[in-house]
């Protein structure tokens, strides 16, 4: 990463046959962006800290120091204040960083976005891969509003691409939402679902693995204000997230 960033001289480590220009070079006077920068290794930290501050660094096995002017946008997936008070990104860093954030809800927070988002993706199918137009019905659509999208944006982009492919109807249907997008749906309105069930134990489970799966997506995964609102104990809460499998909204 040190390379990729900053660059190299020929001979500093096994591979390198000649000269780098890293990144930050080729970005002088412009403005680059680190991706996941909560990733970085401690080295590579102290080393993107230093160009912050005095906007100099060496190439990797480089004795010459370079200077650039690069503005810098960084993004990550990770509460980085968390990973501060864990000792896993430092602090001198992260308030370099922080100097004007912009803070992207995750999806499950602005379901109403779902609409609009699955049709980019779609038309982005449709230029790209050259397939007919297709469309999501309004059943389709609030059973993907029910999800909640531990994978994020990158989740519901996968699952559109999947349905696109897959799916030889022009429109889109309740019905062709595959697991486990279509199981955190509200419990079904007829009885006759639950009846097919073999004993009131099984029905029983049923109804509290929805149950619970809804309250937790209610509660965006808060496990004292869901143990709380359910009139149940944390650590039976915690029991029921782990025997269900539904550690994705913790």
């Amino acid at each position: 990463m040190e390379s990729e960033l900053f660059g190299h001289v020929r001979g500093a480590f096994t591979g390198a046959i000649r000269d780098k220009i890293g990144r930050f070079e080729l970005a002088n006077g412009g403005t680059i962006f680190l991706d996941e920068v909560g990733e970085l290794s401690p080295a590579t930290q102290v080393k993107l800290l230093r160009v912050l501050q005095e906007h100099t660094f060496e190439k990797v096995g480089g004795e010459h120091t370079i200077r650039v002017d690069v503005r810098v946008v960084a993004a990550t997936n990770k509460e980085l204040r968390k990973a501060v008070e864990e000792k896993e990104f430092r602090d001198d860093l992260y308030y370099r960083l922080n100097v004007v954030p912009i803070i992207v809800p995750p999806l499950r927070e602005r379901l109403d976005d779902i609409p609009e988002l699955a049709e980019d993706f779609m038309k982005a199918m449709y230029l790209n891969a050259n397939l007919e137009a297709k469309e999501f019905s309004d059943e389709a659509i609030e059973i993907l509003k029910r999800y909640h999208w531990p994978g994020n944006v990158r989740e519901l982009k996968n699952l559109v691409e999947r349905l696109v492919i897959m799916s030889p109807k022009e429109v889109i249907n309740a019905q062709d939402i595959p697991a486990p997008f279509n199981q955190a749906s509200a419990i079904p309105d007829k009885d006759e679902t639950l009846m097919t069930l073999d004993s009131f134990k099984e029905a029983k489970t049923k109804f509290e693995k929805v149950f619970i799966s809804k309250k937790l997506q209610q509660f965006k995964g808060n496990i004292s204000q869901t143990a709380e609102a359910i009139g149940i104990e944390r650590s039976n809460l915690h029991k029921k997230i782990k025997l269900y499998g539904l550690d994705d909204f913790k």
